[in-house]
């Protein structure tokens, strides 16, 4: 079946970071696309598990860089880590916040009170990303979560895209406590856990939501966990080697280069036996070896469909228990 993604769905749960933007600058394309989604009668939430910034801020970015959007769009892990804070603490409890001042704003929405010191006496702990945070952050948070009190991350994102290039990201920050006080966060909440998805579709009122994100073990993994379909972008942090290397948990159900592909005929994927079919692009792996056939489909996919069958040929074989040459796969696909 060929017909444009977007008209499968009636709402789509978009990411931010390496999707619709990467730092202050927007994605190339990724304004049009959600104007044309909206267009096509589309509801967008923007999910991140970015905690560094409110969802009013968060909002104000996305209509400097030409998405109209309000606070209400606006879906952000801290929310969803103030979700399970009643299982640890009552409202009105004293929160320690190492993070942004997204983690604030969450906390006094939610009925808690932020504090920034062991001294003014927090009855837990959250934790998200910040660019600015210090070394004295980190060691705060390890002082208090040796002390026993509930750990809550907001994500756990070990990366984080950035202009110059790939950064560490929250879940590398929440590693250096979790090794320092020798345990784990009590709870994590943004993706994949299923609270941010389960919200931005409460708030959507969507039956037929779609993922969009660029990561596979927190965006695609936290759509497989709601049993929602998922799509990946390549504009963020995850490679053409990543996805041939997925696992079944964080393996989308739909491939393309950027959002531009929403609004593009979308070819279905059959596998059978050791080949997958996409559209006019064939793909088989033969003694652990990916080979090719067909050329991209009339449309003009850009190679695409080709992406899309060695992926789920790739996928195949690995379940059925053969080995694939990875690299050489990728180099295949590189060359198409």
């Amino acid at each position: 079946m060929t017909s444009n993604l977007q008209d499968r769905f009636d709402a789509l749960l978009l990411d931010l970071d390496g999707v619709v933007y990467v730092g202050p600058h927007a994605v190339p394309g990724a304004a049009p696309a959600i104007e044309g989604a909206r267009a096509a009668g589309l509801s967008c939430g923007f999910i991140t598990n970015n905690a560094s910034r409110s969802p009013g801020e968060v909002a104000d970015h996305l209509v400097e860089l030409g998405i109209p959007a309000t606070a209400a769009d606006v879906i952000t892990s801290p929310q969803a880590a103030v979700s399970v804070l009643p299982d640890f603490v009552p409202p009105g409890s004293a929160v320690l916040v190492i993070g942004g001042a997204g983690i604030e704003v969450a906390l006094r929405e939610g009925g808690y009170r932020p504090v920034r010191a062991l001294e003014e006496g927090p009855a837990a702990v959250m934790q998200g990303f910040s660019p600015t945070l210090t070394w004295r952050d980190l060691a705060t948070a390890t002082f208090a979560v040796r002390q026993g009190l509930p750990w809550i991350a907001t994500n756990p994102d070990r990366t984080f895209p950035t202009p110059e290039g790939i950064a560490p990201g929250n879940g590398a920050l929440v590693d250096v406590v979790a090794r320092t006080a020798g345990r784990a966060p009590d709870a994590i909440a943004g993706k994949p856990e299923p609270p941010l998805l389960r919200e931005a579709m409460r708030r959507l009122a969507a039956a037929r939501p779609l993922m969009v994100g660029d990561r596979l073990d927190t965006d695609i993994e936290a759509g497989t966990r709601v049993s929602v379909p998922t799509l990946l972008v390549l504009t963020g942090v995850t490679t053409l080697g990543d996805v041939l290397a997925a696992v079944p948990a964080e393996r989308p159900t739909y491939l393309g280069a950027d959002l531009g592909v929403l609004a593009r005929p979308y070819s279905s994927v059959v596998v059978e036996s050791d080949t997958a079919r996409c559209g006019a692009a064939t793909a088989r792996v033969r003694d652990g070896l990916l080979e090719l056939v067909g050329e991209p489909d009339e449309e003009g996919d850009g190679g695409w469909n080709r992406v899309r069958a060695a992926a789920a040929a790739v996928w195949a074989a690995a379940d059925a228990g053969r080995h694939v040459d990875l690299g050489q796969a990728v180099g295949v696909l590189a060359a198409r």
